[in-house]
């Protein structure tokens, strides 16, 4: 079930003006339909609260707002208005607010305005563009009340002003669908990843999401229960969307395509929009043969919105999903090996993969051996496209205090290691030495999330309608 985002939007003007300045009051709210038809143009629900002049007008829209239950409010300052029109407001919903200081126009027409003679029409016409009287007022009052705001200045035709709203305006869908999230965890932590462990009561606090811890038993009886019908359309579904590799052994296809049919039931039986997991087992038993041959799976599983960390690294699916509903991917990765002739880091993992945001066609290949865990089947070779990249990691630091931390950089053409992983050539502004040193004093486990394109300015609008810092490499 899909649940729009829903944006609260009032403007604020002062009732004291109206009598005075003929016509103030509907160009005023002219400009705000103006905002409100941009806004909706994103595909959210938008309850606009109007144009709020007085302290009255201001307990009714907080009472919309909370009626209609908003995720975020946008505050257009219209004109100069009383900040006793704002409190109320941001203060009753409790969600995070964005003050919109857009001015009709970049740049008065001067030699226009001082023509028109009449001081009570010019006065009028400074009023219809004097948004910025009211913002150091606003800031004022939120940094003493202590209510965390947010700040977008231009004008109405400033495309840079618009992009920043419709990043908040995703960041905030983004938010959303996190706090309705089901994130699956499967078996246990790899054993000795310090740095992987996490606190899920910390992770439910900052992001909203429900975690379903699962038992192995339950992937094993979904498998049983797979028929020869499944096994043989999930094959199907391997050679349309993998480079199935002739060294590929029926037997190790069949063995996969059986595991996966059985990760898509169980992610629909708990409705799942993530999962981490890792297991062993002993050699010779059935869990043995499930946890060896997951990776088919898990990998069409990323690349079909329900991102699989391997391991158990519950921060970095996190990581991995929050990239996906940005739209950028998020695949799985851990650092490789840095080239310091090229200066490019090479970062992969042998693990499930965003195959959607693959250079060329993601392979489908065997590995004789999984390097520092059990047994061998099939393992899947690509190279995140080349172009602009964002990394991202949920970090735990010290006391449990959760952060993001970002990098911007590209994924760029060169040689690549062909032993059946994921891996990529990036390169970073600052360079791969102190690159790797910055990523790494900022203390993330050793995992991170790959997306495609540069979203920093997105996760770090994320971050901060979670409360959380966030951080930016590069």
């Amino acid at each position: 079930m899909k649940y729009p985002l829903r944006l609260g939007l009032f403007g604020i003007g002062l009732d004291t003006y109206w009598p005075q300045f003929k016509g103030l009051k509907n160009r005023l709210t002219g400009y705000q339909r103006l905002i409100a038809s941009r806004i909706r143009a994103s595909g959210v629900q938008l309850v606009d609260a109007g144009l709020v002049d007085s302290p009255a007008k201001a307990r009714l829209a907080a009472s919309l707002f909370r009626r209609e239950e908003v995720d975020l409010i946008f505050l257009y300052v219209s004109t100069y208005a009383l900040s006793s029109t704002v409190l109320p407001v941001v203060q009753a919903a409790r969600v995070p607010v964005v003050v919109l200081n857009l001015q009709p126009v970049p740049q008065l027409d001067y030699a226009r305005f001082n023509a028109l003679g009449d001081r009570g029409l010019m006065t009028g016409v400074w009023l219809e563009h004097c948004q910025a009287c009211s913002a150091p007022e606003i800031a004022c009052v939120f940094n003493r009340a202590n209510i965390p705001y947010h700040l977008v200045t231009g004008h109405l035709a400033d495309e840079e002003a618009w992009a920043e709203i419709q990043d908040w305006v995703d960041a905030a869908k983004v938010a959303s669908a996190l706090r309705r999230n089901r994130v699956g965890v499967l078996g246990h932590y790899y054993c000795g990843m310090l740095d992987v462990y996490s606190d899920m009561t910390q992770q439910s606090a900052a992001f909203g999401n429900h975690f379903e811890l699962i038992e192995m038993c339950a992937l094993h009886k979904l498998r049983e229960a797979v028929t020869a019908r499944q096994v043989e359309s999930k094959l199907k579904q391997f050679r349309r969307e993998f480079a199935v590799s002739p060294e590929c052994e029926k037997g190790e296809l069949i063995r996969a395509a059986k595991t996966s049919c059985a990760l898509d039931a169980l992610v629909k039986q708990h409705d799942l929009g993530a999962l981490a997991y890792y297991y062993e087992s002993e050699d010779g038993t059935a869990y043995r043969d499930i946890v060896t041959s997951v990776i088919a799976g898990n990998t069409l599983l990323t690349g079909h919105h329900v991102p699989v960390a391997g391991e158990c690294e519950i921060k970095n699916v996190q990581a991995m999903k929050i990239m996906d509903l940005f739209g950028a991917g998020g695949s799985f990765s851990e650092f490789y090996l840095a080239d310091f002739k090229d200066d490019v880091v090479l970062l992969g993992h042998d693990g499930p993969a965003h195959f959607a945001i693959a250079e060329g066609r993601v392979g489908l290949v065997p590995l004789p051996v999984y390097h520092g865990k059990p047994g061998k089947g099939l393992s899947i070779q690509m190279t995140v496209k080349h172009g602009p990249v964002t990394l991202l990691s949920v970090v735990q630091g010290a006391g449990g205090k959760l952060s993001l931390l970002v990098a911007e950089g590209e994924s760029v053409a060169g040689a690549v290691l062909q032993i059946g992983n994921t891996n990529s050539r990036y390169r970073f502004s600052i360079g791969a030495k102190q690159f790797m040193n910055e990523w790494s004093k900022a203390g993330p486990a050793h995992h991170c999330a790959i997306g495609v394109g540069h979203i920093a300015n997105k996760i770090e609008k994320l971050g901060a309608l979670a409360g959380l810092e966030a951080r930016r490499v590069c």
